[in-house]
């Protein structure tokens, strides 16, 4: 059994797996075609507004919704090379579930680096919610 890591530790891990994008990376890659996958709770959303485009998924709901093979799958998960970036409040959860993601398979997954109050920061679009 190894040594117990706490999240820190995790997060480092995870995020080694794979390379991270920032506000203006994400916002490019949602207009050649990549799925930006929203994961903040209601609340948050009712704060702080939409991302134009982006699939609201409930981070409970995340692998079910975008397995490709899955019987619960959203239309948008077309399949296993659909690039993906999750979008969670500031950049933490969203790192644990591209983590998720990579483990079914969407080996183009990806999370924002600061999260939706990033993106916001930058001044790209939002919406109210």
């Amino acid at each position: 059994m190894s040594a117990p890591v706490g999240i820190d530790e995790l997060l480092e891990q995870v995020r080694a797996g794979y390379t991270r994008v920032g506000p203006e990376e994400a916002y490019a890659a949602s207009r050649a075609g990549a799925l930006l996958v929203d994961i903040r709770y209601q609340a948050l959303r009712e704060r702080d507004g939409l991302i134009p485009g982006a699939l609201v998924v409930e981070r409970n709901e995340l692998e079910w919704r975008l397995d490709p093979r899955g019987s619960h799958r959203a239309p948008e998960a077309t399949g296993h090379d659909l690039q993906v970036v999750v979008i969670c409040n500031e950049g933490y959860a969203s790192s644990l579930a591209a983590a998720s993601l990579h483990a079914l398979g969407l080996h183009r997954a990806t999370d924002l680096t600061g999260g939706f109050q990033a993106w916001k920061s930058a001044g790209l679009p939002v919406t109210p919610a």
